[in-house]
């Protein structure tokens, strides 16, 4: 078996998977990154439409108090005054001066910024309606001229390597629980080969794929948390799961997150009849937070047995909504609606995960050596419900801060044992079952356990998912890796742990709302 060994190990290539990358590679480290995917397109940081808070020039107090309100005061402190004191330098560094990411500027050169909802001021800097797009050519572009960072596309961590469990030498059992590393598995070459590292970073972003309908890139199955958990890792707050409000779901095409900058720019929900629905629940209407918007329409929904309600931007001109949102703009077009003329049939979906792997604002985890960043990890900042634009900006953050700090600690005599050999199993699987099983527990986990969820309908979804857990340890034991498979292992553990947490807390809070 191949063994590598490099000083860092990032598993995750996006926004705060290579915001990190890019730090050590700057104090001249190796850094190693897995990329589960053949190209960078199917991160949810390159995904990402709105924009990010860039607060330089306002009030830090502000800003903390705007994501209090949201966090329904289930916030971490620390977390908050963290990112409020440092995430502008960390978004100037990064995303202004080393990348130079593109973002809407007036005519004057200075940055262009918008309200979007839950925010009590423009603080929002954003690159049209592909705000992810630009930021992450950008961060690659940058990452090419950088021989010190390695990419490897199309691999995917199996599990976390530690001292207790993997290690030749007997003595190692006895030493503080360690992660040292990931066995890795090449879907070109069909491989499993070990990466050993003095600092492992999670970056797996979310968990979206579980459910039916989602805004997360096609890898988003949650294999973080899923490898964290089996090495022991805390996790935390995982019942959290933000369901973004307005998502053009329409067959034949991939589901179309439609920015919550459009309704920061005016748009309006309506229901069949025109009506604006949201005046009369909440006094920011159609700019609520999105829990309570998404829970809003699953009820218009109800209450009207539609399939979708409407997003209405039709009191702007072609000209400013083809110049402001050309690319929904154009992706509507292509399934059929003119967003000018025409309001925008949206429904909910599974969008951004606030719990998961717990970390200090180090990004550090209770497992010496393995830290976690990005939407992956639980630093507190987003409490039950998650600020609109300050994913990026925790991303960059964290990202910044946790290289940082393991910069400082780095040392050149770090011990990195010999490692036992993988061992594969070669029966191969039916991937039709294996895809089936993957609907299954899509279907469970929006039907059962996604925005709206009862007493009821947890247990059933953990039966049902209890059921499916035991089928895939019996594929997983006896079968040949396959990329199926290892989503197939992460999906059910990590649906199994969403429901267990929702189970267990009995108070409807945020995005998780219990009836």
């Amino acid at each position: 078996m191949k063994t590598i060994k490099v000083d860092s190990l990032v598993i995750g290539a996006g926004l705060a998977g290579l915001t990190y990358a890019m730090e050590m590679a700057d104090a001249g480290k190796s850094v190693y990154v897995l990329a589960s995917s053949e190209d960078k397109t199917t991160s949810n940081s390159y995904l990402a439409q709105g924009g990010v808070v860039y607060n330089e020039g306002h009030d830090p107090e502000l800003l903390i108090k705007d994501i209090e309100v949201a966090t329904c005061g289930a916030h971490n402190p620390e977390a908050l005054e963290t990112i409020a004191k440092f995430g502008g330098s960390a978004v100037e560094e990064i995303l202004l001066t080393k990348a130079e990411v593109p973002f809407d500027r007036d005519t004057d050169g200075s940055l262009k910024k918008v309200k979007e909802a839950a925010h009590s001021e423009a603080r929002i800097i954003y690159s049209k309606d592909a705000t992810g797009v630009a930021i992450m050519d950008s961060i690659y572009k940058k990452i090419e001229g950088l021989t010190n960072i390695t990419v490897c596309h199309n691999s995917m961590a199996i599990d976390l390597m530690t001292l207790s469990h993997n290690s030749k030498s007997y003595a190692d059992r006895y030493k503080s629980l360690t992660c040292i590393g990931a066995y890795v598995f090449d879907l070109e070459q069909n491989q499993v080969y070990a990466v050993l590292a003095q600092n492992v970073i999670i970056a797996t972003g979310g968990v979206g794929q579980i459910f039916l309908h989602t805004t997360n890139g096609k890898e988003a199955f949650g294999h973080g948390l899923a490898m964290a958990k089996r090495v022991g890792a805390r996790l935390m707050d995982l019942e959290y799961l933000q369901f973004h409000p307005t998502v053009f779901v329409k067959p034949g095409f991939n589901p179309l997150l439609i920015s919550e900058a459009l309704r920061g720019e005016g748009g309006v929900l309506i229901n069949a009849r025109g009506e604006r629905f949201m005046d009369k629940i909440h006094p920011l209407g159609s700019l609520a937070p999105r829990d309570i918007v998404a829970r809003a329409i699953a009820f218009e929904l109800i209450d009207s047995s539609g399939n979708s309600v409407y997003l209405d931007m039709t009191a702007h001109d072609s000209e400013f909504i083809q110049n402001r949102f050309p690319n929904i703009y154009r992706e509507c077009l292509k399934r059929g609606v003119d967003i000018s003329s025409d309001p925008i049939p949206v429904v909910p979906a599974a969008h951004y995960h606030c719990g998961g792997i717990h970390t200090d604002m180090e990004g550090r985890t209770n497992i010496k050596g393995l830290c976690a960043i990005g939407e992956c990890a639980c630093t507190g900042l987003h409490g039950a419900n998650r600020l609109a634009s300050t994913s990026l900006l925790e991303c960059v953050t964290m990202g910044v801060l946790t290289a940082k700090a393991n910069l400082l600690e780095f040392r050149e005599d770090y011990y990195l044992p010999e490692v036992k050999l993988w061992k594969g199993e070669t029966q191969q699987e039916d991937t039709a079952l294996m895809e089936q099983d993957l609907d299954l527990i899509r279907k469970t986990m929006w039907n059962y356990a996604g925005l709206i969820r009862t007493t009821k309908r947890i247990k059933r979804a953990e039966r049902l998912i209890s059921e499916i857990n035991f089928e895939v340890k019996q594929f997983y034991s006896n079968s040949a890796l396959t990329r199926t498979l290892l989503n197939l292992r992460s999906a059910v553990e990590v649906a199994q742990l969403i429901i267990y947490a929702a189970s267990k807390n009995r108070k409807s809070l945020g995005c998780h709302y219990i009836d």
